[in-house]
């Protein structure tokens, strides 16, 4: 391992302020007047006050940075501010020892880059000016320093390069000088390393110095590099702005957030184009801005034939950024852009704290993130209008399907019964020996959540739920939870999921409840502590659930296996299920071939899986792929139940499932007719069709989906009038059952 930098005795000279100090008079370079040695004590700067008069500055002895600086003008505040100078380095640098020199008023700051070989050779690549500064930290830095008298120029160069060879500088380093408003300069310190500025200095020579410093270590010489002084040219001007989450308006206070996409009302995006170079940190859409680093997001870099040009590049560029989440400190970068002062470049390091109307900011109109915001509600909760009209909206009650209230009178017994009495493994049983077809209504759960965003309330939902216990009893379950469920109904509908689950509960006593829980994830968007999951599940078979759907979007063995383990503990029926993707008809295709979905089920069934389903949310199960994935299946697990899960994307989804039924499924998941079809699921009618071809699916479903048809019907329109606009579906194109009748 190589390190690449200056020697170890070098950068602990030049680290130290008061040895570099020492250097620069060896070498002849002119210094202001400063201590000798790092001092701890208040009483040694009290003596050099005594002695060089006041206004003096204290500087960390073994840090920068602005840090451990303070500015002293009265002797009352001599004591306070080197206690609090001191401390700041201590914390910041280990080390609080502290260095004075006398205060040079309203100078500029001029830096000079420097680079050295193994052999002696030494090279400038010209100065850069870092006047304009707030606490000592630099916040603009341009490449060469403009209005610089060439002669104070030329010496400045010849100094810095002076100082480099007399210690045996070797790699990239920045000598540091004062110039006052005589035209005096004064060699401040050494930074023995690349500093964030260099970007300017690479962009008018041409130097990659990030790469010539590798070079350099790896025992290149300068000229061998083609780096000799009389080739190093200036070609424009460079503008360098550092973008901090740092609020202008509040002092500069760090602002920490989460910078995000438009979905969730913040955005990133950046300003570039010809002569623009973007060094970035942490600039990017979904990235965590924390208080634990540096608020640096990102360095914009200007580059034109003149400082003038090279401005307006930057304002245009920085007026291109939009940054959402976080606050930066662009519109004050703006305003000093705009000063004329700084156009002029008739300024000093106290050109910030001289000039206020710097921090006078127009408030931001932020026109593009309410126009989001605007078509986002527009999205989800639809237009207060169908159309421009005058004419108010029918009021549509949907009819509740009548239910008999006779005395004595029962829910019929369901699969539930079974499940109930004899418990999950016997309840598998029993759904593997039945002759038939069973079925899975989503009308509950996932059919409104693809189709209406998951905004059916929990009171329609209610008001059908009696009728559907008194006929829809021949049903496998009804999924009814889970997914999106909880967040929808929380941030959107304002109701308690678990409520809704105990009323349903309640009114539909006798068929299986399904939910879809995602893994590890459970009903959350991220993953979870694993006593989370298992608290959850215990709690969601308290309240009224049953059959427990566990998957991973990505078949993520572990993810899966902590919810399947969940739902088991907390006596649940498991169905491990398989996210299916691909297509295993086409032999082409051989990642996610049938061995891989066989090799997935054998581990879902050996981890204890009652029921085995097969996950096609994107509609991709093809006729033929179906009966070829559940034949293999089947002939693999000949006594675990199967249960396809598929979408009428492409308008084959009925046929698929009719296949899966062929195949060996027992169990199909539809929907009633008006929350079916398209990007939704096949129409609970269409699986009639099965009907004496002993995959019958029964009488009950279909004469009591008639009814409940007509009522869904009726509530859709209420909640699809956002998503049809979102899907391009027309608005009245609804499900219609009467065309289809049993036979």
């Amino acid at each position: 391992m190589r390190f690449i930098g200056p020697s170890p005795d070098v950068m602990a000279r030049m680290g130290d302020k008061v040895e570099a100090r020492k250097a620069a008079i060896e070498a002849g370079v002119r210094v202001v007047p400063g201590t000798d040695r790092p001092i701890t004590d208040a009483k040694d700067a009290k003596e050099f006050v005594a002695t060089h008069g006041l206004p003096v500055i204290f500087k960390a002895a073994y840090g920068g940075g602005g840090r451990g600086m303070r500015v002293v003008r009265n002797e009352k505040e001599l004591v306070e501010n080197f206690e609090r100078a001191s401390s700041e380095a201590l914390s910041a640098f280990g080390n609080g020892a502290m260095f004075i020199e006398r205060f040079i008023e309203h100078p500029r700051h001029i830096e000079v880059q420097i680079l050295g070989d193994n052999y002696g050779n030494v090279v400038h690549l010209y100065e850069r000016d870092c006047t304009v500064q707030r606490r000592h930290q630099k916040i603009i830095e341009i490449a060469p320093s403009p209005n610089l008298n060439p002669v104070v120029r030329e010496k400045i160069l010849a100094d810095a390069v002076k100082l480099a060879r007399h210690v045996g500088y070797q790699n990239a380093g920045t000598v540091e000088f004062l110039l006052d408003a005589d035209g005096t300069y004064y060699f401040i310190e050494v930074n023995a390393r690349l500093q964030v500025e260099h970007t300017v200095t690479e962009e008018i020579t041409g130097v990659d110095l990030v790469q010539k410093q590798i070079r350099v270590s790896e025992g290149n010489s300068l000229p061998n590099l083609g780096l000799e002084q009389k080739n190093i040219k200036v070609e424009g001007t460079a503008i360098q702005c550092r973008v901090t989450t740092e609020d202008p308006a509040k002092g500069f206070q760090p602002d920490t957030g989460r910078i995000e996409t438009p979905l969730n009302g913040q955005v990133f995006r950046s300003g570039e184009g010809f002569g623009i170079r973007l060094d970035g940190a942490s600039a990017f859409a979904g990235a965590i801005i924390s208080p634990y680093y540096d608020s640096l997001l990102v360095k914009v870099i200007a580059h034109a034939s003149s400082i003038g040009s090279a401005a307006a590049k930057m304002n245009r560029a920085l007026r291109e950024f939009r940054v959402r989440g976080v606050k930066t400190n662009i519109p004050f970068l703006l305003n000093v852009l705009e000063n004329d002062k700084f156009l002029k470049t008739a300024y000093d390091t106290n050109f910030i704290d001289t000039h206020p109307e710097l921090f006078k900011f127009e408030p931001s109109q932020n026109r593009a993130q309410k126009l989001l915001y605007y078509l986002a509600n527009l999205m989800v909760n639809g237009p207060s209008t169908v159309l421009a009209t005058k004419l108010k909206p029918s009021d549509i009650v949907p009819a509740v399907p009548p239910v008999d209230k006779t005395r004595g009178h029962t829910v019929p017994k369901g699969w539930k019964h079974i499940l109930d009495n004899e418990g999950p493994e016997a309840f598998a049983k029993a759904v593997r020996n039945h002759k038939g077809l069973l079925l899975m209504d989503t009308t509950y759960r996932d059919a409104h959540q693809s189709l209406l965003a998951t905004r059916v309330r929990t009171y329609d939902l209610l008001r059908i739920s009696e009728h559907v216990s008194n006929h829809f009893h021949p049903l496998f379950s009804l999924e009814n939870w889970g997914g999106a469920t909880f967040d929808v109904s929380m941030r959107f509908l304002h109701e308690d999921p678990w409520e809704r689950l105990v009323e349903m509960r309640r009114l539909v006593p006798n068929i299986p409840f399904q939910m879809l829980l995602r893994g590890a994830n459970a009903v959350g968007y991220t993953s979870y502590p694993d006593n989370v999951v298992f608290k959850f599940c215990e709690l969601a078979k308290q309240a009224g659930m049953d059959v427990f759907r566990v998957f991973d979007s990505l078949n993520y063995l572990p993810n899966i296996l902590v919810g399947m383990e969940a739902a088991g503990q907390a006596g649940g029926v498991v169905e491990g299920a398989i996210s299916y993707t691909g297509d295993v008809s086409d032999p082409k295709r051989t990642k996610y071939n049938l061995d891989y979905y066989v090799n997935l089920s054998d581990k879902l069934v050996s981890a204890g899986t009652h029921v085995l389903c097969i996950k096609d949310m994107a509609g991709l199960l093809k006729p033929r792929a179906a009966t070829m994935l559940v034949e293999a299946l089947r002939s693999r697990h000949p006594d675990v139940p199967i249960h396809i899960h598929t979408h009428d994307t492409a308008g084959a989804g009925v046929a698929s499932m009719l296949r899966c039924a062929e195949a060996g499924a027992d169990i199909v998941d539809v929907a009633v007719d008006s929350m079916s079809g398209m990007f939704l699921y096949g129409r609970l009618t269409g699986l009639h069709f099965v009907a004496h071809t002993g995959h019958d699916v029964g009488r009950g479903p279909y004469e009591a989906h008639v009814v409940v048809n007509d009522s869904t019907r009726e509530v859709r329109p209420l909640r699809q009038e956002p998503i049809a606009r979102v899907y391009g579906v027309h608005v009245g194109l609804l499900g219609d059952a009467y065309d289809v009748r049993y036979v």
